[in-house]
């Protein structure tokens, strides 16, 4: 429970996640086949991604800490004779990142070239922890007042900065895409090619309105830039159904006409927005104005924090 503790105290990003309760039952795990090597377990927080092969399992993101065993038994029941190789973060928040440590350490990461013996037992130790240099400084930042430091096993081990990071697991390459001041400043997307599936982490959750984290560098104007993106990668089926899928956040399992619609509505928000500020109106006349009624019944609002978020990116600061 201490290892739990620890890691729920990095922060504020609980503000963007519900933990369960120290006492309450944990949730039954549910994980679908997406396609290609790809699955989506849903259950645990955040979603999570998992890609199989003769290579090992890769993961997107590990969930709440509270939920790590029952994480690792569902991979073991996906590919029970290959090890957990990589874990990609696509954000610093902790129903993202909270199984970091635990399911880190049951892994192994791939040594090579001359690293043999003790050293290469040691090198080999843990499955290597990728996420966008941003989620490293956030991580290892310097706790305020009372939060204890995140655990030293949970920081990525494999940071990236710019635009991307590349890499080939599993027979099919894997594109770990940086999108800038969108739900935080450190979003990863993760796109696999030859599965044909994209990974989105937060900047989508189709279901809900975007949860955007002033504090950690996020934007409405970067989030409709994130969605644009995945929309690039994505490529429909017959009638626009199907084609290229997308794992959200949270929420269900996607396609590209859903992240169209989801941008869409951010768009005319947006618009709406930045008009009632050309006019001059406060953050409070804009709220009684009530510029997302339409969508609210949709994405379960009204949601203050949404408002005021879109608002403060959108206003010029004095």
């Amino acid at each position: 429970m201490g290892k739990i503790v620890v890691l729920f105290a990095f922060g504020a990003a609980l503000a963007f996640c519900q933990a369960p309760a120290a006492n309450a039952p944990l949730n039954e795990l549910h994980v679908m086949k997406v396609q290609g090597n790809v699955y989506m377990l849903v259950g645990a927080g955040g979603n999570i991604t998992i890609q199989t092969g003769r290579n090992g399992v890769l993961i997107v993101d590990t969930g709440l800490a509270p939920y790590a065993d029952k994480i690792f038994a569902e991979i073991k029941k996906l590919s029970p004779d290959q090890p957990l190789r990589y874990i990609i973060d696509t954000h610093v928040h902790v129903d993202h990142v909270g199984g970091n440590d635990e399911l880190a350490k049951r892994g192994s990461t791939i040594a090579g070239g001359n690293v043999v013996g003790d050293i290469g037992g040691s090198a080999a130790q843990g499955a290597t922890i990728i996420a966008h240099e941003e989620v490293l400084n956030r991580m290892s930042a310097t706790p305020a007042g009372n939060e204890a430091p995140v655990p030293f096993g949970a920081l990525p081990t494999d940071t990236y900065v710019g635009a991307e990071k590349d890499l080939f697991f599993n027979g099919e390459g894997i594109e770990i895409l940086h999108q800038p001041a969108a739900h935080t400043d450190g979003d990863s997307i993760v796109f696999f090619r030859r599965s044909d599936v994209v990974s989105t982490g937060d900047i989508f959750t189709p279901e809900r309105y975007p949860a955007i984290d002033m504090t950690r560098g996020g934007n409405v104007q970067g989030m409709i830039d994130g969605l644009n993106l995945i929309i690039d990668l994505t490529i429909p089926a017959e009638k626009q159904e199907g084609g290229t899928m997308v794992i959200p956040g949270h929420g269900r399992l996607c396609d590209e006409a859903d992240v169209v619609e989801y941008r869409d509505m951010l768009t005319i928000i947006r618009d709406r927005f930045q008009d009632m500020i050309n006019k001059g109106m406060t953050l409070e006349q804009v709220k009684a104005a009530k510029p997302t009624q339409d969508y609210d019944p949709l994405y379960g609002g009204p949601n203050d924090h949404f408002i005021e978020a879109v608002y403060k990116s959108l206003k010029p600061s004095k």
